[in-house]
C-alpha cells in the first residue's frame, strides 16, 4: 500500500494554512511542516516564503525548511537565488546560513553581495561569511569593501558584522579602504576595525568615535 493520498492530504492542509489570511493560522501551518517533515511540503514551503509579509511566520518557515532533508532543500534554495524577486533571494539567503552547509558557497555570487537591495546584501554579507572557505576569505573581503559607506547604520552595521565574522585575516582589506578617497568609506572602515576589536559595542557609538578620528584627521568638525 502507499501513503500517497495521506502525504497528499497533509500538503493540501499545509497548503490551505500557509494561504489564510490569519497570521497566526499561518504560523501554526509552518510549525506544523517543520515539527512532521515531509519532502512534499518543500516545494509549498518555499513559495510561501518568497512571499509572506509577515516576519515571523517567515522564520518559522525557514526553520521548517532546515528540518527536512538538506540534499533536498538545498537545491530549492540556490534555484531561489536566481529570482527576480528579492525577497525569494534574501529568505534563500537566510535558510543558507541557518543549514551552514559549505558547499553552497559557491552559489552565493558578486551579484548577491552587491545587490541594489539592501535585505539581499545583508543577508548575503552575513550568510558569505559565515560560509566561506579560508583561501577565500580575502577574495570576499575585497567585494564586501566595495560597500563600505553604504546606505544607514543598519545596513553599514550588516557589513561590519560580517568583517567581524571574518576576522582578523581580513584586517588589511579594512586598513585599506580607511585610505579611500570617500570619507563615508573611511568612517565606516574605522568604525568596523573598532567593533572587531570589541564586538560587544553599540556600532552608533563607534561610528561617532570614527566620525571624530576622521575630523582630527582632516580639522574639519562635522556639520550638525
Amino acid at each position: 500500500m502507499t501513503n500517497t493520498p495521506n502525504v497528499m492530504s497533509l500538503a493540501d492542509r499545509l497548503q490551505s494554512g500557509l494561504d489564510s489570511h490569519n497570521p497566526s493560522t499561518r504560523l501554526q501551518a509552518a510549525l506544523t511542516a517543520g515539527t512532521t517533515p515531509d519532502p512534499t511540503f518543500i516545494t509549498i514551503l518555499m513559495r510561501h516564503v518568497a512571499a509572506e509579509s509577515d516576519f515571523f511566520v517567515r522564520d518559522m518557515i525557514t526553520w521548517a525548511l532546515t528540518r527536512h532533508d538538506h540534499d533536498q532543500v538545498v537545491p530549492h534554495l540556490v534555484a531561489a537565488l536566481s529570482s527576480p524577486v528579492a525577497q525569494a533571494q534574501s529568505q534563500a539567503l537566510h535558510t543558507l546560513s541557518k543549514l551552514g552547509e559549505p558547499t553552497t558557497w559557491q552559489a552565493i555570487t558578486t551579484d548577491h553581495l552587491v545587490a541594489d537591495d539592501d535585505e539581499v546584501a545583508r543577508t548575503a554579507w552575513r550568510t558569505a561569511a559565515g560560509l566561506v572557505p579560508p583561501e577565500q576569505q580575502l577574495n570576499l573581503a575585497s567585494i564586501l569593501a566595495t560597500q563600505f559607506g553604504r546606505g544607514d547604520h543598519d545596513v553599514q552595521r550588516s557589513l561590519s558584522a560580517a568583517f567581524v565574522t571574518l576576522g582578523d585575516p581580513v584586517s588589511s582589506v579594512i586598513e585599506q579602504a580607511q585610505h579611500s578617497d570617500d570619507a563615508r568609506v573611511r568612517i565606516h572602515a574605522t568604525a568596523t576595525l573598532l567593533l572587531m576589536a570589541n564586538p560587544e559595542a553599540a556600532f552608533e557609538t563607534l561610528l561617532d568615535q570614527a566620525q571624530r578620528v576622521e575630523e582630527e584627521h582632516s580639522g574639519s568638525p562635522r556639520k550638525e
